[in-house]
């Protein structure tokens, strides 16, 4: 799960950005107090940072000076100082974007996935849902210390639905996306693989991770409670 570090004085937009990123499965941390805010940044070891200008203190290019002294980590600025030379600024002096407020959260949310994909060394083979991890590579899925291994279709049907997390997929979809070279597929081999993989999450307690909903398909969603049968 990637980590980002958030450098915003106003607390209403650091609960939006939060709340934000956080339901977009990455892990956040907010930079509470403005002195040594650079030393702050460095210790969270973020995988990026959102970084306003105008801070407490000190200004945000003045922090983006110092992260750069010791780190490469990718630097978006979200910042109300919009005209041009702001952003010359910024970009000359070590930062990799710059988003003008207000934002739209889906457009920040873009730029993010983009500065992310452009600075990682190889593409992400291990994909996260809330505190669950898929490593794609070794067929492996894990929660709080424990894992288990998947067959090849398991892990094909898990890695959909963590791609799809919290949106309900069809059966068709599933279907589809493991058999959809044409060829006629049984029905109940889908139940088949689906339980099977249950009963494999019910050994790390994640007994009720893929819920049923009825006459729609399945949901990958972390709660407590019992799912609905097959």
């Amino acid at each position: 799960m990637y980590k980002i570090c958030v450098v915003e004085d106003e607390v209403k937009i650091q609960k939006e950005l939060k709340l934000l990123l956080e339901n977009a499965n990455y892990e956040v941390k907010i930079i509470e107090t403005f002195e040594n805010i650079a030393s702050q940044i460095v210790q969270c070891k973020p995988d990026l940072i959102l970084l306003d200008i105008v801070l407490p203190n000190e200004d945000g290019i003045s922090v983006c000076k110092q992260v750069r002294e010791n780190s490469k980590v990718p630097i978006i600025f979200v910042t109300s100082k919009n005209s041009s030379m702001d952003e010359l600024e910024c970009m000359t002096l070590g930062g990799d974007d710059f988003i003008a407020k207000p934002y739209e959260p889906l457009v920040l949310l873009a730029h993010i996935a983009a500065v992310l994909k452009r600075s990682s060394s190889k593409e992400e083979k291990v994909l996260h849902y809330k505190n669950v991890e898929l490593d794609i590579l070794a067929a492996v899925i894990s929660y709080k210390n424990k894992k288990v291994e998947l067959s090849k279709n398991e892990l094909h049907i898990l890695m959909y639905l963590f791609y799809h997390s919290e949106q309900i997929i069809t059966r068709d979809e599933l279907m589809d996306s493991l058999w959809g070279d044409g060829n006629f597929i049984d029905d109940n081999t889908l139940s088949i693989n689906i339980s099977r993989i249950r009963q494999k999450l019910k050994g790390i307690d994640l007994e009720n991770f893929i819920i049923t909903k009825r006459g729609l398909g399945y949901q990958l969603l972390l709660r407590e409670g019992k799912d609905d049968e097959i």
